[in-house]
């Protein structure tokens, strides 16, 4: 009876049944295990496991089983230890599990263990699931060549072994083998064409990922949770609103929306499409919510600037972990909220929370942008303590902290002593000796990097011309710039910009012109503004007129074209035309953008802006002033 309401999903009858049971046997044990481990319910599970008196292999297999599929691998080997303990010899199906279980924990030298009592035992030649399970384990220790051998040895392959061959190539980077390994399949299924777009989603190819799904769907394949997972994924990279709401459609008509997986990838597709209030429409309507889906939604809100309902949101949380901290530190740093970020992160360590390198990370770029070097000392003596000073994220932050603090010996140390560097650390460095005024250092160690064999990226050449361009080096940057369209990079609006502003800067104002005729988009208001600023140092009012009307087609709401008219107009002593200028800009909805300033005051930020009263203590503020105002008069 316990075994037939478990068949017709009927956990909960199964359970009152076997707990009114007088005796219970291992079989019905069994049972209720393996159930509760299927419907996650492994508190339960567990508590059956250890009540039961004695065990056989289909008992400890059920239970390790369940263990795996819960992905509590290290309990599963526990439970394999106890099952040897009690002189239980396991079966086929026991070896497939714990072959699982042992790549999920790391245990490879185990897995090779149990891999030779699979041998001595006769189950690695008769049995397939055996076979299928060795190729992942070799597939998970890098060794590529000896998955290959595996199968090409084996007589019967069914779509699991191919699946698994599928997965060495993917794993190895060669996606277009693993296209090859689909096609040549006798028989497809969806775990086969997931793999392929979990791999392509997961290196960048959202696109194609895309493209492969439409593909299975023509093949005859059912998505399952693992598919549309991914695919969702690829259509938020890509922003495709249109097809990821189809996906959706269909997720819902099959059933899988509600899956915690599938919501959280669709909540991140509404978000990364601008459709926050769908996202939040489906974490309302979740029947269960994880910690994954709360950080999800946290995530679509900052990615969309909206800090007041992330925060709103993270307080509503019932546990948060270290993502959940991350997710709201990083939203605030990404949305330029500082200050805020610094108090997130100092909240996060009142309450216990150990931070990561993530944190770091977001926590170093906003001392770095509020040139807060004493908040960055105390973050990099918290990294040191931790032991995660060398990381090559960490060191790349602090690195970039103490050079944007102005403390460029500190920022050089870091950098000669990481123990390896990748292009980002580099790039940083660059980027740190140029906005500090040294840009022929800078160019030096543009040439070292390129000494070690480093490839350097559109960041790197960005940083470059910067220093080029503070450095007054023309003919460098010229230089450059030709160098990087002849390593394939091609130049973006902001290189152009760079260019234009030295060129500018040097006076070549018809060249800078020139060049921005030129630029593949002619869109950057930037560029435009920077020529502009020339015109007014070098009083020419013909091109001023010409990049002034070109800013302002390009950004009718932007004030920094009127403002550098006006200014150039003024200084050249046109008067009539600079006050025609200001009347205009009052004529419309216009105004010129207020400063900002911070300070710090016993460890706490103070935000003020210019003509605006925002400040909680403002009146008092004033109060003081005047006082000075007045005494400074006597």
């Amino acid at each position: 009876m316990v075994s037939e309401h478990v068949k017709a999903g009927d956990i909960a009858s199964a359970r009152r049944l076997f707990d009114g049971m007088p005796e219970r046997t291992v079989v019905s044990y069994t049972t209720m295990v393996d159930a509760l481990m299927k419907g996650g319910r492994v508190a339960e599970a567990v508590e059956l496991y250890e009540q039961c008196p004695s065990g056989s292999v289909a008992f400890f297999t059920a239970t390790i089983s369940g263990f795996v599929r819960n992905e509590l691998h290290h309990n599963a080997l526990g439970v394999f230890r106890k099952m040897l303990s009690c002189r239980v010899r396991p079966n086929g199906i026991t070896i497939v599990c714990m072959i699982k279980a042992c790549v999920g924990a790391g245990e490879f030298g185990l897995a090779l263990s149990i891999v030779g009592l699979a041998i001595k035992s006769n189950f690695f030649e008769s049995s397939i699931e055996v076979q299928n399970s060795l190729i992942t384990l070799y597939l998970r220790m890098g060794d590529a060549a000896a998955a290959r051998k595996v199968f090409d040895e084996m007589d019967v392959k069914d779509v699991v072994s191919w699946t698994a061959l599928l997965d060495v190539y993917s794993e190895s980077g060669d996606l277009d083998g693993a296209r090859r390994v689909l096609d040549a399949m006798p028989e497809r299924n969806e775990v086969s064409w997931g793999t392929l777009i979990a791999r392509h989603e997961q290196r960048g190819n959202a696109a194609e990922a895309v493209k492969l799904y439409s593909q299975m769907l023509a093949d005859g394949c059912r998505p399952n949770i693992s598919c549309f997972s991914s695919v969702l994924s690829a259509c938020a990279s890509l922003e495709d609103l249109r097809g990821g709401a189809r996906i959706h459609a269909r997720s819902l008509k099959m059933g899988s929306s509600t899956n915690v997986f599938v919501s959280c990838s669709l909540i991140d597709m509404y978000c990364k499409c601008n459709k926050c209030g769908d996202a939040q429409t489906i974490f309302d309507t979740l029947p269960q919510k994880n910690i994954v889906c709360w950080n999800s939604l946290v995530s679509g809100y900052s990615y969309n600037g909206k800090m007041v309902e992330a925060m709103y949101l993270f307080k509503k949380m019932p546990a948060r972990n270290l993502a959940s901290w991350n997710t709201i530190i990083s939203g605030y740093a990404q949305n330029r909220q500082f200050v805020d970020a610094l108090k997130s992160f100092n909240a996060m360590l009142a309450s216990g929370q150990v931070p990561g390198e993530i944190t770091f990370s977001s926590v170093l770029l906003a001392c770095a942008n509020l040139c807060s070097l004493v908040t960055g000392k105390m973050a990099h003596a918290k990294t040191i303590k931790l032991g995660i000073e060398e990381s090559i994220f960490i060191g790349t932050a602090l690195s970039d902290m103490y050079a944007k603090s102005g403390d460029l010996q500190s920022s050089k140390r870091m950098f000669y002593q990481m123990p390896e560097r990748n292009d980002v650390t580099w790039t940083a460095m660059i980027q740190g000796l140029a906005e500090n005024g040294f840009a022929e250092e800078s160019i030096l160690l543009f040439e070292d990097m390129m000494a070690t064999g480093m490839t350097p990226n559109e960041h790197t050449f960005l940083a470059l011309l910067f220093a080029c361009s503070h450095g007054g080096l023309v003919e460098q940057a010229i230089h450059y710039f030709d160098k990087m369209q002849a390593l394939g990079i091609s130049p973006k609006e902001k290189h152009y910009t760079c260019m234009v502003d030295v060129l500018a800067r040097a006076g070549r104002l018809a060249e800078a012109e020139a060049l921005l005729m030129k630029t593949p988009s002619k869109s950057e208001a930037n560029s435009w503004a920077a020529l502009l600023s020339a015109c007014n140092t070098y009083r020419n009012e013909e091109i001023a007129e010409r990049a002034a009307k070109r800013l302002h087609e390009l950004a009718k709401d932007n004030t920094a074209g009127y403002v550098l008219l006006s200014n150039m107009y003024a200084s050249c002593g046109r008067w009539k035309d600079a006050a025609r200028i200001r009347v205009l800009m009052k004529g419309t909805t216009l105004k010129k953008d207020g400063g900002c300033s911070w300070v710090q005051v016993r460890g706490q930020y103070h935000a003020f802006f210019s003509w605006e009263a925002k400040h909680p203590l403002s009146m008092e503020i004033d109060e003081i002033l005047d006082l000075l105002m007045w005494e400074s008069s006597l």
